[in-house]
């Protein structure tokens, strides 16, 4: 199909910016042999718009520069102003006579730290890495312009030789995309996971043998046509490659959105041996890394690279691993506001302080380069009694009781990292991603204020954790992680996990807060908001094991100061702060677990949750997807919940939840006719395998019956 043949086939969108980008392309190709000559100009365009030229080399002086990079260099993470003001001046610089693009659908972005296509210098970059990439720019536009075999043989050898090449890997997928956007297939990781999602059996299979690595040019191109064919047969409900890469971003926008990363993360850093850099860094106001040899971090694409210079900077036979990981977290993960602990040894803490700025390299600094600015808010030594880690730099956020202890050891105040704004979650936010009902809410409200303890029971896939998170959030109305924690019990869960217990140590045994204590303790220090403790599969505990003198003090009236018992394993007087909520999620179709202890029954306030086939919600979702085949496939699970039910051997807590079925879209069940299949062959029946494992006849009947609904 030709290029021209695919824009009369697009319908939805313009895709205004491929007239630019192409020529673009076909004009940077002139540059080939004047690379001096494109990096003044490029020099050039952003001095004339004001912005500071990226990086692109380690000195910030480069004197080489490939085609693709410099694509790169408005397809990343940049603001759409900026990126307009870029082409801008490209536009006037390379005199471009296409238009301006009004939209930039479709288009892939670069990560900002990894922009470029070439390794920097000092990054093992290759003799003719640069000179390989524009042969591939070469060789692609002339197999756009004329596809017949003595040009793919010509792109073939060229893409092979630069797929080999440091610093390339999926991007190059992109940049040819890039050249020549009707032409290329991009794999970028949206765009190789909605193939997975739109490609029926047995071409999924296939595919996803091709791209288990990036192909060789023979495969990228065999799977470029594939997906040309599927277009042309309606398998793919796409007529061009960008308005199938803008389809794959829109389903990966649409994907649930992982719950938030904490606010804050707290580090434990040692500032040179023996911390003898302490001093010098204190006065200076910064955390600094040595390794001077390795240059500037950002060079690096990743932490393997970081740890393959070290080994041949430092060839003494010892495992990098450790130290590559603290140098790529301390250049990209640590962030300004997060928290500092500087350590001297393994037991002395010498100041604490807050993260002011990004990563910077400095060569100045002669034998610690790499650094960080930080407000030193405390000094002098304070003895920890927990043992501290031995690495250079440790994040340590999920270490909640190291945390605790770490923030008490300066009793002089220190202003608190800035903690950036929560989402609010309101009752109504609630009911809109919950398939409960008003009155089913304000029940579930009112059981944890007179109880303060609740637990969710229900069927498999009734969305007991995701009620039990969005319950908390709707009652504290924000999306505060800070004061959400959960845990999940099992047969090996014990005290000493839950509330404190000795734990084996280098010089013996140690006595550590467990998860609840931890909880209790923070929530005792914030006693004007709700705090909520999550526990799921709390049926599987041993309960009377892991609450042990705790039962009592769960009870709604015997929380608070008034209400302390003494603790196993130390002579501290506990009790359970009032604002602390406990929610625990039971599945009530496992034939493995015991009834629970009456004691724990009588404490907590249980609430069955239903399958939410006839909630309004659900009713609303179901309308949404307009699709035949889900429609029966719905009619058919409620018939077979009736079923259970009815089961003497079964009963309603057996019954299919509504979660099996959520998070589809219309778009879904239109490109990947399969999708209702997974389901069913592969969430629903093996439950119903166990459900029936002495009642063949039933499972044989119902598997039919469910696989005739999606036919």
């Amino acid at each position: 199909m030709t290029a021209e043949r695919m824009m009369e086939n697009m319908t939805d969108k313009t895709f205004t910016w491929i007239g630019f980008y192409e020529e673009l392309a076909t004009k940077l190709l002139a540059y080939k042999d004047h690379r001096a000559e494109l990096l003044e100009k490029i020099g050039q365009v952003y001095r004339n718009i004001g912005l500071k030229l990226p990086k692109l080399s380690k000195d910030g002086n480069p004197t080489d520069i490939d085609p693709f990079t410099v694509f790169g260099l408005f397809n990343k993470g940049i603001s759409k102003e900026n990126r307009l003001a870029i082409l801008g001046e490209m536009s006037r610089e390379f005199k471009i006579e296409a238009a301006l693009p009004q939209d930039f659908d479709g288009i892939p972005l670069l990560f900002n730290q990894a922009a470029s296509f070439y390794a920097f210098e000092n990054a093992k970059r290759g003799e003719y890495d640069i000179d390989n990439l524009w042969r591939l720019l070469a060789a692609a536009l002339e197999l756009a312009g004329e596809d017949n075999e003595a040009n793919r043989k010509r792109f073939s050898e060229a893409y092979d030789l630069v797929r080999g090449q440091r610093r390339i890997s999926w991007n190059i997928t992109m940049g040819l995309f890039w050249v020549r956007p009707n032409f290329f297939l991009n794999l970028d990781s949206s765009n190789r996971a909605y193939l997975e999602r739109c490609l029926p059996e047995p071409d999924l299979g296939k595919v996803k043998a091709l791209l288990k690595e990036l192909p060789a040019a023979s495969d990228y191109l065999r799977l470029r046509d594939g997906i040309l064919e599927a277009f042309k047969s309606g398998t793919l409900k796409c007529h061009s490659f960008p308005e199938f890469s803008e389809q794959a971003w829109k389903a990966q926008k649409q994907a649930p959105s992982p719950e938030p990363e904490p606010a804050v993360r707290y580090w434990l850093y040692s500032p040179g041996k023996n911390a003898e850099m302490w001093d010098p860094f204190y006065k200076d106001g910064v955390m600094a890394l040595g390794w001077a040899g390795l240059g500037d971090l950002n060079d690096y694409e990743n932490r393997n690279d970081i740890r393959e210079k070290l080994e041949e900077l430092f060839n003494d036979g010892t495992n990098k691993s450790v130290d590559s990981g603290a140098l790529w977290a301390f250049a990209h993960d640590m962030k300004p506001g997060d928290v500092v602990f500087a350590k001297k040894g393994r037991r002395e803490i010498v100041g604490k302080g807050i993260v002011k700025s990004e990563y910077e390299h400095d060569e100045v600094r002669g034998e610690f380069p790499n650094i960080r600015r930080v407000q030193w808010t405390n000094e002098g030594s304070r003895q920890v009694g927990e043992l501290l880690p031995m690495k250079t730099l440790t994040d340590f956020t999920d270490k909640t009781g190291m945390v605790r202890q770490l923030l008490d050891l300066y009793d002089e105040p220190s202003p608190e990292p800035p903690r950036p704004q929560l989402a609010p979650y309101t009752r109504e936010d609630f009911l809109k991603e919950v398939y409960l009902g008003e009155k089913e809410y304000d029940t579930l409200y009112n059981l944890l204020q007179i109880k303060k303890n609740l637990i969710l029971q229900g069927a498999p896939g009734v969305g007991k954790t995701f009620i039990a998170k969005r319950l908390a959030y709707s009652i504290m109305e924000v999306k505060d992680l800070d004061r959400v924690a959960m845990v999940q019990f099992h047969q090996s869960y014990s005290y000493e996990d839950f509330i404190m217990g000795f734990r084996p140590s280098k010089d013996g045994f140690e006595l550590r807060q467990g998860a609840f204590y931890d909880f209790c303790e923070r929530a005792k220090e914030d006693y004007d908001h709700e705090y909520f403790f999550l526990i799921d599969e709390i049926n599987r505990g041993n309960l009377g094991k892991i609450f042990g003198e705790l039962f009592m003090l769960l009870e709604n009236d015997k929380r608070g100061t008034h209400n302390k018992l003494r603790l196993l394993y130390s002579d501290e007087l506990f009790y359970v702060p009032e604002n602390v909520y406990i929610i625990g999620m039971m599945n009530t179709a496992d034939r493995s677990l015991a009834m629970l202890d009456y004691a724990l029954r009588r404490r907590f306030a249980f609430f069955d949750l239903k399958p939410g086939f006839a909630s309004e919600g659900f009713e609303a979702y179901r309308k949404s997807l307009d699709n035949a085949k889900f429609d029966r496939l719905i009619e058919v699970v409620k018939q077979l919940n009736e079923q259970i039910a009815e089961d003497e051997t079964l009963g309603e807590g057996f019954r299919l939840g509504h979660s099996y079925f959520c998070g589809l879209t219309e778009e879904d069940l239109e490109e990947d006719e399969e999708t209702l299949g997974r389901i069913v062959e592969y969430e629903l029946l093996p439950l119903l395998k166990e459900y029936w494992f002495d009642e063949p006849g039933k499972i044989r009947d119902w598997s039919e019956i469910l696989r005739k609904a999606i036919r």
